[in-house]
Formats: C-alpha cells, structure tokens, sequence
C-alpha cells in the first residue's frame, strides 16, 4: 500500500513539473554547431509542410499528427512556422545517434506551414520510461519566421497510464487539456490532430 501510495505521489510530481516548466529555454541559431538546438540543422529545401520522422514504415503504432499554427489572435493561420518535433522509440528510450561529431536524437522531424499554417508528421506513439516515470510525449520546437526557437508544451497522448485523474485537472484548470492527444483510427491509421497558438511574445515568459 505504502509503495503504491509513493508511486501515486512520484507521478503526480513529475506531472506537475511538466505542466509548471514555463517551456522558457531559447536557442540560438548562431550557437556553434555542436552546442545549437538541432532545429537548426536543416536546410531550407529540405523543408515543407510534411514530413516523417526515420523508420516510420517500421514502427506498429504509426500515427499521423496534423493540424494549424496559428497566430497569436488565434485566427490567422501562421505561414512558414518551423515546427520540430524529437521523440523516444515505443520502449521508451532515446535512440541517440552522432554525426559529424554531435549527438542528436534520432527519432526526430521538421516541418514548415504552408499558406494556410498547416503541417503533418508521420510518426508513431512513443512508450512510457517507467524507470523515470516519463509520460508518452513529443517534445516540440518552435521557430517563426526571424525570431529565435523556443520550445512549447509537450505533446501527451490520452491512453497514456502515468496521466492520473490529478494531472487532467491541472491540465484542464491552466487550459492546457489540448496538450493530450486523443487518436482516432481513420482508415487503418491512427490520426490526431493538435493546433497550436503561438505565444504573443514567448520572450516575456523568460
């Protein structure tokens, strides 16, 4: 009983610090390659509206996220937006990689919004770390178009057993229930959609 109880308090925990983490970190697209946010690593014919993170084809539970950026009002739909997304594989765990002499996550993909501020990415559902009680997430990046990255909520995903009734009210009282996830299956496929508003002025919340 008493195991389960700090189990029950451990999860709550680390939820509550990923729904307090104010997502304030900024990178810095002139940082020396190594030490850069790997958005950067990119090349602008690379990019579009669409794109599939590596062994896609692969992976059993495959999923296809879509939806709009918007602009700070909500309504207008945010063009050229650079959105990265980096995951673990379905067990949980990070496949790191190295090249040219730096080390990133190999599970990873960039998109750009198109006229209409939409994007997709083919993927699929990350598993939980359970050694550190981490949640099912995408952790995403974004970049506007003259402006610095910086990143945003995690993306959750609704069937995930560590999101305790706890941490859907925190998430509903701070307005962030959109954060989850809720696949459907359409067509053989899991599809999920997540529109983001971007922030009026990310650096305020530094």
């Amino acid at each position: 009983m008493k195991n389960r109880l700090l189990l029950l308090i451990l999860v709550c925990f680390y939820c509550t610090i990923a729904l307090v983490n104010a997502q304030t970190v900024t990178f810095d697209e002139n940082q020396n390659y190594l030490e850069r946010h790997p958005i950067y690593d990119y090349t602008e014919a690379q990019l579009n509206s669409v794109d599939s993170v590596p062994d896609f084809e692969s992976k059993t539970n495959k999923i296809k996220l879509t939806g709009v950026i918007y602009e700070s009002d909500g309504l207008t739909p945010a063009k050229d937006v650079i959105l990265f997304i980096e995951q673990s594989d379905e067990h949980g765990n990070f496949d790191l990689r190295v090249e040219n002499d730096k080390r990133y996550v190999h599970h990873r993909a960039w998109v750009k919004t198109d006229e209409e501020g939409r994007y997709t990415i083919y993927t699929f559902i990350p598993g939980n770390d359970r050694t550190h009680n981490q949640f099912k997430q995408l952790f995403p990046v974004i970049k506007e178009p003259s402006d610095d990255a910086y990143e945003i909520e995690t993306f959750l995903f609704d069937d995930d057993p560590l999101i305790s009734k706890y941490c859907r009210k925190r998430l509903a009282k701070k307005g962030d229930i959109t954060r989850i996830l809720k696949p459907k299956n359409v067509d053989g496929m899991l599809v999920a959609e997540r529109n983001i508003i971007l922030p009026i002025n990310h650096k305020d919340t530094k």
